[in-house]
């Protein structure tokens, strides 16, 4: 909730989400990347760029994003777009219940508001003359979001590596530090006592200022304040297996109970 907040709205504010597998990062920067394509739609041009260090992880959250557009109606109209890796046989042209674009003659022609990519092809997209229209559209402030998951990946040499290239791209763009929002995640990070050193990182990853309270750690609660709204009077434990078998009661809501 707390990245959410500093990654959503017009006040957007770089941010690195450091917190645990699970936690809801993904959640944190994807609504904000869409709901960017759905505040601009008809405005061309790339508003978020994710960039992903594995082809897995950006065909997973290609899905995730899909199927958010479609249930949506508010996004209806958003269109994000695929390019990794080699092109498939049969590319999608058009948004699907769950997929996105991966035709790359479709995204030439018509920049995608979202796009997923990985750093290598990135290389790719600043070079070749045939993938500069990608941004032929995109002014210094069209880009709102760069969002690198997994960043700690992204060390030694392949961390310069990528930001060369977010120096490049942002060169292409003609943009300014503070120009938009970048977002890093990742869940091991590090802890509070390395809130400083990850700052310096990202900094020199992103070539953009991050803050004093600008990364976002884990802030566990008691089972018992976090369920102080709710009238449950014992906690469930590792003897109670057979009691959560779902298939042992009369409905979903009586299991719930």
């Amino acid at each position: 909730a707390q990245a959410y907040e500093r990654w959503s709205g017009e006040e957007r504010q770089s941010t690195l989400g450091a917190t645990g597998t699970g936690s809801g990062k993904t959640e944190a920067f994807l609504w904000p990347s869409i709901d960017s394509g759905g505040r601009h739609k008809g405005e061309e041009g790339i508003k978020a760029s994710l960039i992903y260090e594995m082809n897995a992880l950006a065909n997973d959250q290609a899905g995730r994003i899909a199927e958010a557009v479609n249930d949506t109606q508010a996004l209806e109209g958003v269109r994000a777009g695929l390019y990794v890796g080699d092109e498939e046989e049969n590319p999608a042209i058009r948004m699907g219940e769950d997929h996105v674009i991966t035709s790359r003659q479709t995204l030439r022609r018509s920049p995608p508001d979202v796009l997923l990519t990985n750093y290598k092809m990135l290389d790719y997209l600043l070079t070749r003359p045939a993938d500069a229209q990608l941004w032929r559209y995109n002014d210094p402030e069209t880009l709102r979001y760069l969002v690198v998951d997994e960043l700690h990946t992204f060390d030694g040499a392949q961390g310069t590596d990528l930001a060369c290239l977010i120096r490049r791209l942002k060169d292409r763009l003609g943009a300014e530090a503070g120009d938009r929002c970048c977002i890093g995640t990742s869940a091991t990070l590090g802890g509070a006592e390395d809130f400083g050193a990850l700052r310096d990182y990202a900094e020199n990853v992103f070539g953009e200022p991050f803050e004093k309270g600008s990364v976002i750690g884990e802030q566990r609660k008691e089972a018992s304040s976090f369920l102080r709204d709710v009238s449950c009077k014992t906690i469930p434990g590792p003897s109670a297996t057979d009691e959560l078998r779902p298939d042992a009661y009369a409905s979903p809501e009586t299991y719930v109970e």
